[in-house]
């Protein structure tokens, strides 16, 4: 599912990618972005207590706020590789200040892979001023495919928005297909704009934006040790700064929650050996808190997604997920749909007739699983996948 159609960029920003031998296939897998003067940066990061090396020094760089250039590589993690990992990514980001003339502590590092192998260092050092010469403004499909990992293909969207009389454009780009779950997942994303935003702001607009897209998403229930997103706004659009309760501002926070919503969701569809996107709706519940608890306990079951897989209306296995989430729930009140499709009311299922309709629901490529509790007005959904036999067979042999 590429993204050749993102073509309006935000202005300020230049990109490049190469292969440099990091992966055994020789595909591309390290790419570089560069504002043309230092960004507003934000960021949120992994919650595993492991965390790579290139999360802490990339953690730390952007609590000034600035940001100017991103290195990123893909096949390698710098995972669990110790003091000699840390002093790697400052390597990295050594080596990319070099070649571009900036300070290095307006660089960002990102790594993804393979956990526990030492960067592979003679590629960085011949490689990374190569990518520093070849940097443009139209590379920026070249830079998602050099992100992916075992992605099917790579992810990148947009949105624009008028503030001040200006078209101010919002361009994000992701990698993710497996180790999928919040608080976030296997997962890098880069957003960059050419909107006027303060630091604050910005920061509060990610964590608001990526609380209700990324930390929706599960593929198979395992956090990663290198999440990161990362938020750069270079005001290149000319537009005034934007305040954030104005309705511009509502309109630049919505825009910013469209690219990273359609970003998970590519992820979620790319789940390794996924063949169904799936919303979990609940409504209904004693709470909004509630209604999410119960939505992730369903979209994280392996049983109920190698339901999904198989077709299989196996409306027991939903309900049971339901209740082990461990918040309010009274079973003869629930009801659940497969797309508009009822299947149960009042905890009880419908009969063999229903189950026609909605095994048939169960074969599209894309469709919502409601649930009702009629305990409340909380709402809140997930997006998961199916689990299949493709899935065993990527991640059995992952690291050879």
């Amino acid at each position: 599912m590429p993204n050749s159609n993102v073509t309006d960029l935000p202005a300020g920003f230049r990109y490049a990618a190469r292969a440099a031998g990091i992966k055994k296939s020789g595909k591309p897998d390290l790419a570089m972005i560069v504002a043309d003067r230092p960004a507003v940066c934000a960021g949120t990061f992994t919650t595993n207590r492991v965390v790579a090396a290139p999360v802490v020094l990339t953690r730390e760089r952007i609590r000034s706020g600035l940001c100017q250039a991103i290195l990123v590589n893909s096949g390698n993690a710098n995972a669990c590789t110790g003091k000699q990992g840390l002093a790697d990514a400052r390597r990295c980001a050594v080596l990319t200040a070099g070649a571009l003339g900036i300070a290095e502590e307006l660089v960002a590092v990102c790594s993804t892979g393979v956990i526990g192998v030492t960067l592979p260092m003679t590629c960085f050092e011949t490689h990374v001023p190569e990518l520093a010469k070849e940097l443009s403004v139209d590379q920026v499909h070249a830079v998602a495919e050099a992100m992916r990992t075992t992605d099917a293909f790579p992810k990148i969207a947009a949105r624009s928005v008028v503030i001040g009389g200006r078209d101010c454009r919002i361009v994000g780009l992701a990698k993710g297909a497996g180790m999928i779950h919040p608080n976030m997942a296997t997962m890098l994303a880069f957003v960059m704009t050419d909107a006027a935003v303060d630091g604050s702001v910005a920061g509060a607009l990610l964590s608001t934006a990526v609380e209700r897209t990324f930390n929706r998403i599960t593929v198979d229930r395992d956090t990663s040790t290198n999440d990161t997103v990362l938020l750069l706004a270079s005001g290149a659009a000319g537009a005034p700064a934007l305040v954030p309760d104005s309705p511009e501002g509502l309109s630049f926070a919505a825009a910013l929650e469209a690219v990273l919503q359609d970003l998970a969701k590519m992820i979620v569809r790319d789940g390794e050996g996924a063949t169904k996107l799936v919303r979990i709706q609940v409504d209904g519940a004693a709470s909004e808190t509630d209604a999410l608890t119960v939505a992730r306990s369903i979209a994280t079951s392996a049983l109920v997604k190698t339901a999904f897989f198989g077709a299989d209306a196996n409306w027991g296995r939903i309900i049971a997920a339901a209740g082990y989430a461990g918040v309010e729930i009274d079973p003869d009140r629930i009801r659940i749909l497969f797309d508009d499709v009822p299947m149960v009311e009042k905890g009880l299922g419908l009969g063999a007739q229903q189950e026609t309709r909605a095994t048939e629901v169960l074969k599209k490529a894309e469709f919502t699983v409601t649930v009702e509790l009629g305990l409340g007005s909380g709402s809140a959904w997930y997006h998961t996948s199916d689990l299949g036999y493709e899935y065993v067979r990527i991640n059995a042999d992952y690291r050879s």
